[in-house]
């Protein structure tokens, strides 16, 4: 990444002929690349997505997650209950924390 030497906005790479340069959008200042780029795109990094929640039903899998005691299960009142993290949300939010009561097997979320 580069910045503009004349008004410090972020530069683009373009294409201009059989050259690629760097274009300032503000100001149009151009710079040419004294070495190769290559350049690639990922089309799915462009795609909105929902991740999807992962919901762990196998008591197997149950004996690998992490417990806590800090929790009061909404439906029954245990006070222990299975949790892992997901980012549901924009990176730049906090996780998500799931929580899944040892007696019950009832699944909650709280946001951090």
């Amino acid at each position: 990444m580069e910045f503009c030497p004349k008004c410090g906005k972020v530069m683009l790479m373009k294409k201009k002929s059989s050259n690629v340069v760097l274009v300032c959008s503000k100001c149009g200042y151009e710079k040419k690349l004294e070495e190769e780029v290559i350049v690639t795109t990922d089309i799915a990094l462009r795609k909105k997505f929902k991740p999807e929640v992962v919901m762990i039903e196998t008591t197997e899998e149950e004996k690998i997650l992490p417990t806590t005691t800090d929790v009061v299960c909404p439906k029954c009142g245990n006070r222990e209950a299975y949790w892992w993290s997901v980012q549901t949300r924009a990176a730049d939010e906090p996780m998500t924390i799931f929580f899944r009561c040892t007696k019950c097997n009832h699944t909650w979320r709280e946001y951090g």
